[in-house]
């Protein structure tokens, strides 16, 4: 399957100026954002089945066992805004217990991949509005029309952990103020746990995260003209424990030189390019953190080993 090419000029201006800057700097990076055009996210759904990768299983089993107490926090009437929403696989799981939701609004970076998944989602749901937007939450963008009722933040997975602390801040401030005063954020959390558990998770046996990670230099290829060749790169994952997070980079096997839009770039033999973090939390260390950014901690859910968490928080009315 071949992706589409970004929807517009400045989408592709975007990404260029992002790898060509990530790759300038030393040590080199590219944001993981990018990741996820059509064939990303198909091969990021590959990894949430993979045997390794507890957080997807672990979240949607904590949905299936707490989704009414989940909707009894969200209330009648909500509008649920969902920042990622990839394939809305565990949003189901809350779309079946919100009868009466004024509207579903999902955002995704992956153009085709959203639109898909929303036309997928109005045949299940034909009653629910549901308006999609095709943006990087990261950054402003606008939301189209929405009806009036409590507007509820879903941010499933454990995205939030991809973010460093400034950029944490920066969603959940955003966060309230799309949800404005008593909305609210439903979000999940990955928890601290054993290095072994988390390394294997995102460095599973069939090489399937690996595949999820040099797919950056093909569509860095495909899109920007670049000329990588990924059989001379390898995935490594890594726990930094000061750090409290999974380190993800794309590890040069030889001296080489790498062209992007008329730009050379050297990598030395055993050079590391950062493509992802991943921090974990603890469930009152993330509850004081969103405190800090507006929202009080209303509920809390975790699986019996305490592996991941869904929280629920509410911003002053």
């Amino acid at each position: 399957m071949q992706p589409a090419p970004p929807a517009t000029t400045e989408e592709r201006d975007a990404f260029l100026r992002d790898v060509i800057e990530g790759l300038s700097a030393s040590p080199k990076s590219v944001p993981c954002k990018y990741f996820y055009d059509e064939v990303g996210s198909a091969l990021f759904d590959q990894i949430t089945e993979t045997s390794e990768y507890y957080p997807t299983r672990t979240e949607l089993a904590i949905m299936q066992a707490h989704v009414s107490e989940m909707a009894d926090q969200i209330g009648s009437g909500a509008v649920l805004i969902e920042h990622g929403s990839g394939s809305s696989l565990k949003t189901r799981v809350l779309l079946d217990h919100l009868g009466d939701l004024a509207a579903y609004v999902p955002i995704d970076i992956s153009r085709e991949h959203l639109l898909a998944t929303a036309e997928r989602l109005r045949m299940a749901y034909p009653d629910l509005a549901i308006l999609p937007v095709a943006a990087d939450y990261t950054s402003a963008f606008a939301l189209p029309d929405l009806p009036d009722g409590k507007r509820v933040i879903y941010f499933p997975g454990s995205t939030i952990g991809n973010f460093d602390e400034e950029q944490a801040s920066a969603f959940l401030e955003q966060a309230a103020r799309i949800a404005g005063p008593g909305g609210g954020l439903l979000i999940g959390v990955d928890l601290k746990k054993d290095p072994a558990v988390l390394e294997a998770a995102y460095d599973d046996a069939a090489g399937v995260t690996s595949d999820f990670n040099l797919n950056l230099l093909d569509r860095i290829n495909r899109e920007l003209g670049g000329t990588f060749d990924r059989d001379q790169f390898k995935h490594r994952a890594i726990w930094n424990k000061a750090a409290s997070r999974i380190e993800t980079y794309l590890v040069s096997l030889r001296d080489q030189t790498v062209e992007i839009d008329g730009k050379a770039f050297h990598f030395g033999e055993g050079e590391a390019v950062h493509t992802e973090n991943s921090h974990k939390y603890t469930v009152k260390g993330f509850a004081a953190f969103a405190a800090q950014h507006g929202f009080r901690v209303r509920q809390c859910w975790t699986d019996p080993d305490d592996l991941f968490s869904v929280q629920y928080f509410e911003t002053e009315a």
